[in-house]
Formats: structure tokens, sequence, C-alpha cells
């Protein structure tokens, strides 16, 4: 089929899938009035990779076939960056928001490449078959991929199997000859409405008494029995003008519930064996945390911008404190994009596949997470109060209020009033807004919590060599 364009992308939505919104199901997603703004941001990847200014970067040709770059297997550190240089460009395109209907998958299929090899040296060689056929079948039929991977939960303190209610973690309650049927719920499930399939991994790790949840599998979001529940939050009509990101942009999330679903045996990559589900979990999240450092950084570099647009159409440019503030961005900025090069050009090869440095990941997605909200509040400083008592955008329009605004709210020469209010509806709009709320929750949140990248960052870092080095110092 090879690469799709957006209109082909769009029809594609058009299946029969059973998505919920507010508790009505949704007949067609591209023309419902929230998530069919979803389906226009997504389109975004399909837009780029058609684009002149992106093509080299979005499309791989690769012996007369040409395809998605997110579908390139990352063999070297150049790979990885050009990999991070796309997620950027098309998060920039998306207004800071990601696109992600690729993103996730490929860092899914990716490790699914590694632990599969591992899991054929075990002696489980059909797992590795069956995933170099279905990673194919995506990348030529320029596929959408979600990932479910989380799971409700219940009782945070107890396993799986030991939970009071069993299918508070995905699991498997039939195995048939020809596949294997699956019952329970994954939540935080992103972009799962507006793609074609789904990739389900494990959580966590499993013991041997948790067999029936160790799973991993792919199924098209049309199959029966898979149910979205899309999440409402930020849904309500918003104004362009006063929301000029979150008007156009948008990602739904949903409680994906499985239904006793049926998966095909071919569409089964993880069945049972509880030893290799912690690692699969991992796998992934070393990919994934790649990926969502390299999506950050348009939303950091926006950041910067707009503390420095604002402060100038206010005049206070040359105050020493908010010079202050803008190195203290910058600085932000720039570290998170230091560590991330860092992580692609210091990677591994692992089972031929490229993985970005471990630690230098974590500790670029822990350091921007524990920094996001105190950037945000230099950028609200700098904006002053306006963000949230602006006069509305029916204000510049009407002929008895109009004239009002224009004459008071203007800053420093050469920037009118309308200008200026352009520029703190922006930063009310990705810093006190239901959006800004969401990304303020997501920089804490998404893609694993402080805790996880500590730990994972604590189990990287060579503590015994420094403490050696420490040692010989001091002579013990």
């Amino acid at each position: 089929m090879g690469l799709r364009t957006a209109e082909q992308y769009r029809n594609s939505l058009r299946d029969g899938r059973a998505v919920f919104f507010r508790g009505q199901k949704v007949a067609d997603v591209t023309t419902h009035p929230v998530i069919g703004i979803a389906v226009e941001h997504a389109a975004i990847d399909y837009m780029m990779a058609d684009d002149p200014r992106y093509r080299e970067l979005a499309v791989v040709s690769d012996g007369g076939e040409q395809y998605s770059r997110y579908y390139q297997v990352p063999r070297t550190a150049d790979d990885l960056l050009a990999r991070s240089r796309l997620i950027a460009a098309s998060t920039r395109e998306g207004a800071t928001l990601v696109v992600l209907i690729k993103e996730i998958g490929t860092d899914a299929l990716f490790a699914l490449r590694i632990v599969s090899t591992q899991m054929a040296v075990a002696g489980k060689p059909e797992y590795r078959e069956r995933i170099e056929k279905y990673h194919r079948y995506c990348r030529d039929h320029d596929l959408a991929v979600a990932v479910a991977q989380t799971d409700v939960k219940g009782d945070r303190s107890l396993g799986p199997s030991a939970q009071e209610h069993p299918d508070y973690y995905l699991r498997i309650v039939a195995e048939r000859p020809d596949g294997i049927v699956v019952r329970g719920a994954k939540v935080h499930t992103s972009v799962s409405t507006n793609t074609n399939e789904v990739i389900v991994l494990p959580t966590r790790a499993m013991r041997p008494e948790d067999k029936a949840y160790a799973v991993a599998f792919a199924i098209p979001i049309a199959t029966p029995g898979l149910k979205l529940i899309a999440s409402a939050h930020g849904s309500g009509a918003k104004d362009p003008g006063e929301h000029p990101i979150s008007a156009r942009h948008k990602m739904i999330e949903t409680l994906t519930v499985f239904d006793d679903v049926f998966v095909p045996k071919e569409r089964v990559f993880l069945q049972g064996e509880a030893e290799f589900a912690g690692l699969l979990a991992l796998t992934f999240v070393r990919f994934h945390r790649f990926t969502a450092v390299s999506y950050k950084l348009p939303l950091l570099e926006l950041l910067c911008g707009a503390g420095y647009a604002i402060a100038e159409a206010n005049g206070v440019l040359a105050a020493g404190h908010v010079r202050d503030k803008l190195t203290h961005l910058a600085a932000y900025h720039t570290v998170v994009r230091g560590l991330i090069e860092h992580a692609a050009a210091s990677c591994t090869v692992e089972e031929g596949v490229a993985v970005p440095n471990t630690l230098l990941t974590n500790v670029a997605k822990f350091h921007f997470a524990h920094n996001y909200h105190q950037a945000v509040q230099i950028v609200q400083d700098l904006a002053g109060g306006l963000i949230v008592t602006a006069p509305a955008a029916e204000d510049l329009t009407s002929e008895a209020t109009r004239e009002y605004v224009l004459r008071y709210l203007g800053g420093k020469k050469g920037f009118d009033a309308e200008q200026r209010l352009r520029l703190i509806n922006l930063i009310g709009d990705l810093t006190a807004s239901d959006f800004g709320g969401y990304q303020e929750v997501l920089a804490v949140h998404a893609e694993g919590g402080f805790e996880a990248e500590k730990m994972q960052a604590y189990r990287e870092y060579d503590f015994k060599s420094a403490a050696a080095y420490a040692r010989k110092l001091a002579g013990v």
C-alpha cells in the first residue's frame, strides 16, 4: 500500500469502531465535534510526509521502497537523532502537542523486537517471527498505532493475581488453538480513538502466579469486544482567538475495555511467559521516554519564546529579574535538549536495535518533569494577571467595547492591544487553561512518574565505580 495521504488516513477511521464520548456511542470519529479535532491533529503526520519541507526527514527510502521514518528500526545514533528531530518537528507543527500516532506504536515495536529475540534464545522463536511480520504490515500500510500499557491496577499494594477483582489487570481468560481471549481494561491509552491498531503490553513485572496476566498482542481498533471510553477533559467549545492552541489541537485518551476480545494467534506476542513481562515493560519505556523528551522540546521552546515576547511587549525586557527568569527558561530548554541528544549519541546496540542511553534519557525526563511547574510560574509571572482577566475575543469585534480594549490594553510602543492580547491568550492557553492543566499533569505522570524515572536512573548510574574512586582517595 505504501505511504498514505491525510485523506486516506481519515477514511481508514470509518470502520465501525466502538468509541463512546460522554456515554454516547460515536457514529464517526472524523466528524465528531471533539474527537474530530484529534483526527485533524493526528493528520499532521501524513501531511508532513507529503510536505517538501519535511519529506526527507519524515520518509525513508530503502531499496526502492518508501515508508515513514517512524517505522525505520534505528541501527545507529544518527537514526535515533533523526527520529528525535522528526518527533520534535511534528510536535512543533502540532503547536506543542505531540502527534503520537506512530511514535508510541513504533516504540513498542522496537521493544518487542529486542525482547522477542531474547525469547527466541530461550526456546520461543515464534514470537520474533510474528513481530517481524506485524512490523512489516504496519510499515507497509502506513498505519497509525496506539499502545495500551497501564492497567487500572485496583489495590496498588497487591499484584495482579492477588486482587479482589480479577480483571484489574488485563488477563487471558481462554486459550484456543487459533488464539486467545482476553478480558480487562487499560487506562490512559493515548490517541486510541483515531488510530488503526493498538498494541497491548504488560505494565509491570509478573510472578509465576500472574501467568494469565503476562500477555502482549496487537489488534485492529474495530475488533469486536474492544470498547473505547473517551476522556472528555477540555472538550468544551473554544474560540481560536482565546485558545490558539487547544481550539485546533487535541489528543484523546481512553479507558480501553477488552470485553472478552479474541486475539488471533499470529497477533499474540506474549502468552503466559511471566519472566519476560517486566523486561518488555521496561524495554518499551527505554524507547518511549526518549520519545517523550523529544516531543517536550517544542513546548520548552515556546515557554522561552512566549516569556521573551511578552516581556518585550510589556516593556520590562531590560529589568534584571526578568533577564534572570528568561535565562532560567533558556537553561532549562538547553539542558533537556542536550541530554536527549547525548542519549542518542551514546546509544547501545541491542539485538540489532539502537537503544538510547537509558541513564541520560531518564535524567532528561526527570529534569523536564521536575522543573516544568517552575517554568510555567515564570512565564505567568512575566505575562501578568491578564492571562485570566483579559477581555473576551468578542470584545475586540464588538462596536460597544472594541475602542476601549484597543485604547487601554496596549503595551510598549510597537505593540498594540490586539498584538499584546494575542500573546497573552497564547500564554493563557498554554499555562492557565484546561489545556495548560493537561500539560502540567502530563509533565508529572506521562511516560512514568517521578519515582519511576528516579529508580531507573539509580539503577543505571555506576555507583560502584564512583565509590571505588572515593575509597581510593580516602585510602580505604
